[in-house]
């Protein structure tokens, strides 16, 4: 976990953050689910009513989504207005809020969760974003050998000591006491962080594993 240690003191992106910068919502339900047994082509056919010809795994092509499902117009059908509604936040959820390493690459999971846009929109979608932001930088400071810190996250006045952060098979754990004076709070001596470096390891980004 990792905080920005800073002259003023420690510092750290908090759900309060994503909430007001992304316009996400913080509160609802986890985002996630098994996908084990997903047949990747029928979600896409069912979903955005076309499969591409290059599905890898269970990631589709950013590049495809634009060039299949063009701006909807006055003509367009109530279905293919939702069509490209999923294809769009697709692309968002791959280019922007939760991207990879492949710059054009995007999960086929997050289709289940655009089912009912009106389901959809009672998860905490800025908490998965959150998580996968803190796993990113997690990764980024074995990759360049260097360590930042340690991310804290403080809902409010929050007293529980630990607080979870779940996207799919990703859960972030963090410390609720280590940047107290980032909201104005008196900052006592911190707990000894819990050590989930096993589980950590564990996640849904490889190809062709759930």
């Amino acid at each position: 976990m990792h905080t920005f240690h800073l002259p003023c003191g420690e510092c750290t992106i908090t759900l309060e953050d994503v909430h007001l910068q992304l316009g996400l919502p913080v509160d609802g339900d986890a985002v996630t689910g098994s996908v084990h047994s997903a047949d990747w082509g029928a979600v896409c056919y069912e979903l955005l009513g076309t499969i591409s010809d290059n599905i890898k795994g269970s990631r589709i092509e950013m590049g495809w989504l634009r060039d299949t499902f063009p701006e909807p117009d006055d003509d367009s059908t109530e279905l293919e207005k939702i069509r490209y509604a999923r294809a769009y936040i697709l692309q968002v959820i791959g280019g922007y809020l939760m991207s990879d390493l492949s710059r054009n690459l995007v999960h086929l999971r997050w289709l289940l969760k655009l089912v009912d846009f009106r389901v959809a929109g009672e998860f905490s979608w800025g908490s998965t974003v959150l998580a996968t932001l803190y796993r990113e930088m997690c990764g980024a400071t074995r990759l360049n050998k260097a360590k930042i810190g340690d991310i804290r996250l403080l809902l409010e006045q929050q007293s529980e000591a630990q607080v979870p952060l779940v996207n799919f098979a990703i859960v972030e754990m963090h410390q609720s006491d280590r940047v107290l004076r980032q909201f104005g709070f008196r900052q006592l001596i911190p707990v000894a962080p819990e050590v989930l470096d096993d589980h950590h390891k564990i996640d849904l980004r490889q190809l062709h594993t759930d």
